[in-house]
């Protein structure tokens, strides 16, 4: 049986776990720790954590946090937030994480990512790449912290593909948080330009976003943060993770 990866995506602030729209605001819904162990009760196919302030603060991702997340996690995780050096990758690696997750040093230093999968090889690394529409709805790559190499979000995913990075993660800017579906146009479109797997992240709602995403664009993973978090229209803290038994999407493929 084949199935997409269905991939909760916890954001941290200084060691706590937040949610924010539209990449601000954070607000407190937790503690980290607590959230994995729900997820493993709940059998998640893998986990994603990034350290949203990490890089404008100059750090990296809490390396004992990521110890502490190891030493608990029944599930793959991936991590990311301010990551600049190969030790610092080889310590995460080293500390249980699957894959390392970069973000803002992808943008300014694409040989720094390539030196990574030479490094670990590139199923160890990600990608992320932020981006948001302009005024005439055309993608641009959305990095307020350096210079971007590309300013095209689709040529930047391209370039990731031939550095050796063996995944991308696609993250909506004006999707982030607001629970209004996917932008499914752009994820379909640039999934079928790449050879290598993508994650698709930002506004998701509801099981049948993921659904949809998957039926009409056959991504690799589907990741969502709210979607997981909330519960009800008042957006109570409820962590949650359906089923692989209430997706449509559990079929074979050949």
């Amino acid at each position: 049986m084949y199935r997409p990866r269905v991939i909760p995506v916890l954001l941290l602030d200084n060691d706590k776990l937040v949610k924010t729209v539209k990449f601000s605001n954070p607000k407190y819904i937790g503690d980290p720790i607590n959230a994995v162990r729900i997820f493993n009760d709940l059998k998640s196919d893998e986990l994603v954590l990034l350290d949203i302030s990490a890089s404008r603060q100059n750090r990296s991702i809490n390396l004992e946090l990521v110890k502490e997340i190891g030493e608990e996690a029944n599930m793959p995780f991936s991590v990311g937030g301010g990551i600049k050096s190969v030790d610092m990758a080889q310590k995460l690696l080293s500390y249980g994480a699957e894959r390392v997750i970069i973000g803002t040093e992808a943008v300014a230093n694409p040989d720094f990512v390539k030196k990574l999968c030479d490094s670990f090889g590139s199923s160890t690394v990600s990608v992320c790449i932020d981006y948001k529409k302009d005024l005439l709805g055309r993608p641009q790559l959305y990095s307020p912290h350096k210079k971007a190499v590309v300013n095209d979000p689709l040529k930047m995913a391209l370039l990731m593909e031939e550095v050796g990075v063996g995944e991308i993660i696609l993250q909506s800017f004006s999707k982030d948080g607001t629970m209004s579906g996917y932008d499914y146009d752009f994820l379909i479109n640039t999934a079928k330009k790449l050879k290598i797997p993508v994650v698709a992240l930002g506004g998701a709602s509801k099981k049948e976003d993921l659904e949809k995403l998957y039926r009409e664009g056959g991504l690799n993973g589907l990741a969502a943060g709210s979607l997981f978090i909330y519960k009800g229209q008042m957006k109570g803290v409820l962590i949650n993770y359906p089923s692989s038994n209430n997706y449509s999407f559990c079929y074979e493929r050949s």
